[in-house]
């Protein structure tokens, strides 16, 4: 990739510091499509690595709480709430990752990254029975990862 422009003044964080504390939350959604009797070991309990879901919740948790750590030019904000959830379809499972805080910046990054953590943690437990016999996944995909809800109050 050749660069073809260059910012004199560099790349930096945005000052925050003249805005004001308010209630700040996000939601964020993001679906991983599954082979049907993936779904299905999954709600059965019978993955080799354990609870899925509950993994896919811790991680996609820790992953709000260290988006600043991942996403250089994002404030490490003090957030005063975390929610993931999940809703199964036939072939897909969709996370949705809701973030709270009082603060000056809004939560929206964190809200992406957990849910993008969240179906990446779903992926790496699952992907034995999701390849093919190639060692290929030609079903299995992370889709539609968008922000539904900002709130500023």
């Amino acid at each position: 990739m050749k660069l073809t422009h260059v910012d004199e003044k560099g790349v930096k964080m945005v000052e925050i510091g003249h805005k004001d504390i308010v209630f700040r939350k996000a939601v964020a959604k993001g679906r991983i499509r599954l082979k049907p009797e993936t779904i299905k070991l999954i709600q059965e309990g019978k993955t080799k690595k354990g609870n899925v879901i509950a993994t896919a919740q811790i991680a996609g948790i820790l992953a709000v709480k260290r988006t600043w750590e991942l996403i250089p030019l994002c404030h490490p904000i003090p957030l005063t709430g975390v929610d993931i959830s999940f809703e199964f379809g036939k072939d897909y499972i969709e996370a949705t990752c809701e973030v709270r805080a009082y603060y000056k910046t809004g939560v929206e990054m964190e809200a992406l990254t957990g849910v993008s953590v969240a179906l990446l943690t779903i992926w790496d437990m699952i992907k034995a029975v999701e390849k093919d016999s190639t060692g290929q996944y030609p079903f299995t995909k992370i889709e539609e990862i968008k922000v539904v809800e900002k709130l500023k109050e």
